[in-house]
């Protein structure tokens, strides 16, 4: 996969994951060793096409590939965290979104290239107006993405344990976002 060499937050567009359309293409970011956090790293083929259609029919949450001049170059999920991932684990409120996101290895990676992606799907999830805040739980361990979630307005709560992982619980609010990115 080549990354484009000039990124800002409105050079992505969004569409739906077709889960057997785009089984191939998630696999194999799923599985390289950059994503061990995503816990696919052993997946077979079937395995991801079965996580996606779960996904697809599920109405409280959705995938979404990220597009630049219409070739897909990260992941991104929203669910609802009322239904999914922190059920119990959090008090939820109003307008909750909750957000995963990947950006695929590459050969040829361009300085600033993650961070526009992360803009440019907390631009894309606060575009609704109903979204009060995003709330994430990246494992404690991933670093580099507590520093990007930093950099967009992310503020860390509390460690939780989740059934797969010690995660650290953050949110960022619309103000927060707009604040981070006033700077």
């Amino acid at each position: 996969m080549t990354s484009p060499t000039a990124m800002t937050a409105t050079t992505f567009t969004f569409r739906p994951l077709d889960p057997l359309q785009d089984a191939e293409l998630l696999h194999e970011w799923l599985t390289h060793p950059k994503a061990a956090y995503w816990m696919m790293q052993d997946a077979r083929l079937e395995d991801v096409e079965r996580a996606y259609m779960e996904v697809a029919a599920d109405e409280h949450q959705e995938a979404l590939l990220g597009l630049h001049d219409g070739e897909p170059v990260f992941l991104m999920e929203r669910y609802d965290p009322v239904h999914r991932e922190l059920v119990g684990l959090y008090e939820p409120r109003p307008g909750d979104v909750g957000m995963h996101f990947l950006v695929p290895a590459t050969d040829t990676p361009v300085s600033g290239f993650t961070r526009s992606v992360i803009t440019a799907v907390m631009t894309h999830l606060f575009e609704d107006p109903r979204t009060a805040r995003v709330v994430v739980e990246p494992d404690v361990g991933n670093t580099a993405v507590h520093a990007l979630n930093e950099a967009v307005g992310f503020v860390p709560e509390r460690e939780i344990q989740k059934p797969e992982k010690k995660a650290l619980l953050s949110f960022c609010t619309r103000e927060q976002f707009e604040r981070a990115m006033s700077v």
